[in-house]
C-alpha cells in the first residue's frame, strides 16, 4: 500500500498517531490497520445512525488495544442501525459490513458504511407508528 501525506496531515497506523512535517510518500510493506486524517470522523459528525456506525467501526481501527470493548460497542450499534433501517440495500450492506468486522478488514467496512451515510433520513431511523384514519 503506498500513500502521500501532506505537511502537517496525520495517519492513524496500528494505533498509533503520526504525523509529517513535509509532504512524504509512505509505503506500507506488510499487513496494517490504517486511517487516513481525511477518513475521520469526529464524534461531533456522528448526527445519523449510520455515521455512529463508522464512528465505532473507526475506533475498532484507530484503538486496536480496546478492540474487545470496540467489538461490544460495535456489535450493539450494528443491531440498532439493523433493527431502524427499512432500505433493504442498507441492510444487505450492513451484513457485509458484519463479515468485514468481524474478518478484521475495518477499513473495507469504513468504506462501505460511507456509501450508506447518503441513505434518506427515513431509512435508517424508527419510523412513527401511522394513524389508522379514524378521528379521536
Amino acid at each position: 500500500m503506498r500513500f502521500s501525506l501532506k505537511a502537517g496531515e496525520r495517519i492513524f497506523i496500528n494505533g498509533a498517531v503520526l504525523t509529517v512535517s513535509q509532504k512524504v510518500t509512505l509505503s506500507l510493506l506488510n499487513d496494517a490497520r490504517f486511517l487516513l486524517e481525511s477518513h475521520v470522523l469526529q464524534l461531533a459528525e456522528a448526527t445519523t445512525p449510520m455515521r455512529q456506525l463508522y464512528f465505532v467501526v473507526q475506533s475498532l481501527l484507530i484503538n486496536p488495544q480496546e478492540e474487545e470493548k470496540g467489538m461490544i460497542a460495535f456489535r450493539n450499534m450494528l443491531r440498532g442501525v439493523s433493527m431502524v433501517t427499512t432500505d433493504e440495500h442498507a441492510k444487505s450492506q450492513l451484513e457485509r459490513v458484519e463479515g468485514f468486522v468481524t474478518a478484521g478488514r475495518t477499513f473495507e467496512a469504513l468504506k462501505v458504511i460511507r456509501t450508506l451515510f447518503e441513505v434518506p433520513e427515513s431509512s435508517a431511523t424508527p419510523q412513527p407508528a401511522i394513524a389508522s384514519g379514524k378521528a379521536a
